[in-house]
């Protein structure tokens, strides 16, 4: 092992250890990207997006798979809510929606930037949507700090700028600036407000806008594409805001990335909320689920991406939780969490295609495994079972057809075991509650992402209060069997943290109320607790643990040149992310910031 890697180690382990005992702000969620074919220059990198501490943007933190290290750091919007990734040619960039409005008075941006190569992550772009007036905003041309104390020189006077009124910073060049602040003094075109961050660099470029009296709030909440010019972006949307002059800003909106612009915005009923999209490969149709109210049933748009028009309107059931589409664009799968179906909708009649298979009420994940042309379903509250279960379909058919699995359980559907500590003790634990899948591009396994609640909590370096035990288990995709972890105390689950950075037998960590996604999604609540996915190569899979506020590191594979253990399945190492700007912890220790998305690179 060579000095720098046993020096990043030790680092890591220094950090992580003074973080565990500070606040509760860690909420990681993993996303695969499925774009269509794989892009050599990010084969071996994966994108982790994570929070800080309203109103300071959020980041972007790149991880080398090959290496296990990050090699790059950048600067996001506030509140990102979601990514995808654009190929382009021979590169890329990834964009990133950032819900900032969800903390009153903070912009909604989507942020592009390029992947980490030999000089490190591109300069970020950012995309603002249509929420202010005239005389509300101005380019920055300069901007310094002396002490606590910035200066902002504009291109133009803002005439609605008022001292003692907000003022937002967005898209500056050198990070720290941007974020939500109230103006001390104005003198023309120069405009001064204290920032709690001080020793910021001097810097230039972005926006900076005065939210009042028009500020529309857009919260975006989903990212996709499948093509090299433009980007899709659904905003949840606001009804009658306080201070916007649209009834409502549920929406979809086209970014033009050749000339870093928003192309296009569909304006749709209030109260639709587009939660979840996805675009066809032939660029024909974007497909938009939009959630209602959650509770009575819902639909999906088929927009052309050309000019977002409504193509047709499809209904589906109750309150859908993630959708995916079959590469050759002939299927579209939704799956829905308030009445439990899997809804596959024909591309080409733009109709449900065939009776919805149930799933189980509070299926929340569904993921296309193209090696195989299966569907894995995570169903955490399957009624069959004390257990959550996963359900896996044959997706070869316009019907996906539930593939056979053990006796006793329902048709397609796997038991995940329950951890160990939780199965001697189980009067102590709640049932498993498996949350997502990662397939690997080989077709040789899948990787199930679960947890359990336990209360009192057995792990004696936790203490006696609520934790949740974290644990991946790995299946062989030929005969759906479990295969054994190959090193783990947990026997054939995989226990999610390593030493270092944790300590020697950690198995649960503390549980954190917020990491519990919503019964309701909003932008304003995690989407996933757990999440998984591979890496393109299939070398990897990472899971992210929104409660310990990590992203665990798998080897799938042998390293004959790895010290220790050669086997495949084994935790490498858990990865914790950039410093947040929250108040430090018990002993003053810095605060990390929180993962909230994980985007392999095709």
């Amino acid at each position: 092992m060579s000095l720098r890697r046993v020096g990043w180690l030790a680092a890591m382990s220094v950090a992580t250890l003074l973080w565990m005992s500070c606040g509760e702000v860690y909420r990681p969620v993993v996303i695969p990207i499925a774009n269509n074919p794989p892009n050599p220059a990010n084969f071996h990198a994966v994108f982790g997006i994570s929070t800080n501490v309203a109103p300071n943007p959020g980041s972007v933190l790149q991880i080398d798979v090959s290496g296990d290290s990050n090699i790059g750091v950048a600067h996001m919007g506030i509140n990102p809510t979601h990514a995808a990734m654009e190929i382009l040619g021979n590169s890329s960039r990834i964009f990133v929606a950032s819900a900032g409005s969800v903390t009153n008075g903070d912009p909604d941006v989507i942020t592009a930037f390029s992947p980490a190569f030999s000089s490190g992550i591109g300069s970020p772009v950012t995309f603002s949507l249509p929420n202010v007036g005239p005389n509300q905003s101005s380019a920055i041309t300069a901007i310094s700090e002396s002490g606590n104390l910035v200066t902002v020189t504009l291109a133009a006077a803002i005439g609605e700028a008022s001292v003692g009124g907000p003022i937002v910073i967005s898209g500056v060049s050198i990070g720290g600036y941007d974020g939500n602040f109230v103006i001390s003094s104005i003198a023309g075109t120069t405009i001064q407000y204290t920032d709690p961050i001080s020793g910021l660099a001097n810097s230039s470029g972005g926006t900076a806008t005065v939210p009042l009296p028009t500020f529309c709030s857009y919260q975006p909440d989903f990212v996709t594409t499948t093509q090299s010019n433009a980007v899709y972006v659904a905003n949840y949307g606001q009804e009658n805001g306080a201070h916007c002059n649209l009834a409502s800003t549920d929406s979809v909106a086209a970014l033009n990335t050749g000339n870093n612009t928003v192309a296009n915005i569909k304006y749709l009923p209030p109260g639709s909320h587009p939660v979840l999209m996805a675009e066809t490969p032939n660029a024909l149709n974007l497909y938009v689920a939009n959630q209602g109210d959650g509770i009575g049933p819902a639909t999906v748009l088929n927009l052309s991406p050309v000019d977002l028009s409504t193509i047709a309107t499809i209904p589906i059931g109750v309150n859908p939780s993630w959708i995916a589409a079959r590469p050759d664009g002939q299927f579209v799968y939704v799956v829905t969490q308030g009445d439990g179906q899997l809804y596959t909708i024909s591309t080409v009649a733009n109709t449900v295609a065939s009776a919805p298979q149930p799933v189980g009420v509070g299926a929340n994940y569904i993921l296309y495994d193209k090696s195989k042309n299966r569907l894995y379903v995570t169903s955490p509250a399957a009624t069959a079972n004390a257990n959550g279960l996963v359900y896996v379909f044959s997706a070869t058919t316009d019907s996906p057809t539930p593939l056979a699995t053990p006796s006793g359980n329902p048709p397609g559907a796997l038991i995940i075991p329950a951890a160990p500590p939780c199965a001697a003790a189980p009067a102590t634990c709640g049932p498993v509650i498996p949350v997502s899948v990662a397939a690997l591009p080989d077709g040789s396994r899948f990787y199930v992402a679960s947890y359990q609640r336990q209360l009192p909590c057995s792990d004696p370096n936790i203490g006696t209060g609520p934790c949740i035990i974290p644990m991946v288990t790995v299946f062989d995709a030929g005969s759906l069997t479990i295969r054994a972890a190959s090193s783990s105390m947990f026997g054939s689950e995989l226990s999610l943290f390593s030493t270092p950075p944790f300590v020697t037998g950690l198995y649960a960590f503390p549980e954190v109320t917020s990491c519990a996604p919503a019964p309701i999604y909003s932008p304003n609540s995690v989407r996933f607790r757990m999440f998984a996915t591979a890496a393109a190569d299939s070398s990897h899979v990472y899971v992210s643990i929104c409660d310990a506020g990590v992203i665990a590191d798998i080897s799938t594979t042998t390293n004959t040149l790895s010290q220790g253990t050669n086997a495949d399945d084994r935790l490498v190492i858990d990865l914790v992310t950039p410093f947040s700007a929250a108040p430090p912890g018990p002993g003053n220790h810095p605060v990390p910031q929180s993962p909230v998305f994980l985007l392999a690179g095709q």
